[in-house]
């Protein structure tokens, strides 16, 4: 690599730093270098999930906390190497106070163990952490106050690799407006971790007479494994169903 590709990495990377930390809360960097300033914005990139949970408390920073059942902060390993993110919760998980355990909950459980792996092997968790009534499209507000937890649970985490489920999930997290169609199949950046787009699990649910559909979202699985330096399953297609 040369002096100018260096630099333009390093700008890069600062840039990403930096926006990580303002989506994060910190407004700025104090000038000086002192041992305090330092540890200051370290604890805050790398606060424990508790932490942050205990920051939430019992939130009413939008509207949709007044009419939850549960909120749903997120599950599984706090050293997940891959995280799953989705929309918001829906009528189960408010209900239960766990991310994706109704009827798409079990198709995305189904893919996680066609991975090899298990639900506590991964972390889930959504964009917003309240259900929106009749499970409507989360408001620009409520994005605004609840997308800078879910980025704090991603720090917190540190995974190798980020799956994004679905339209809202993925244009959210990469602040685009581009259709999920165009998006999923190839890794893009999130704050220098690999994020990889794919189809909702409901998604997969509304179309179960379509293989073509479970096989695409399983190929965007398969590169995941593979940037992971994973085992890829044998999964035959007659046998693989949602």
């Amino acid at each position: 690599m040369s002096g100018n590709e260096d630099a333009g990495y390093l700008l890069q990377s600062l840039k990403g730093y930096l926006l990580a930390l303002k989506e994060s809360g910190v407004d700025g960097l104090p000038h000086g270098s002192s041992p305090s300033c330092r540890g200051t914005a370290e604890e805050q990139v790398d606060e424990s999930l508790e932490v942050i949970r205990a920051d939430l408390g019992e939130c009413l920073r939008c509207d949709l906390g007044r009419n939850r059942t549960t909120l749903v902060f997120g599950i599984g390993n706090p050293r997940a190497r891959i995280v799953f993110v989705g929309e918001a919760p829906g009528r189960d998980e408010d209900l239960q106070g766990e991310p994706f355990v109704g009827e798409a909950g079990q198709i995305l459980t189904r893919m996680i163990a066609r991975m090899g792996l298990t639900r506590q092997d991964v972390y889930i968790c959504n964009v917003l952490k309240c259900r929106p009534p009749q499970n409507r499209n989360p408001h620009t507000d409520e994005i605004e106050k609840c997308s800078p937890f879910m980025l704090r649970q991603v720090k917190a985490i540190g995974p190798d690799v980020i799956v994004a489920l679905g339209t809202f999930a993925t244009q959210t997290l990469l602040k685009t407006r581009e259709p999920i169609s165009k998006l999923r199949g190839h890794f893009h950046d999130y704050h220098g971790i690999p994020l990889m787009p794919t189809f909702h699990p409901s998604f997969l649910l509304r179309n179960r007479g379509d293989s073509k559909v479970y096989w695409t979202v399983w190929e965007d699985m398969v590169q995941v494994l593979r940037l992971l330096k994973m085992p890829v399953p044998d999964v035959k297609r007659q046998n693989a169903k949602t």
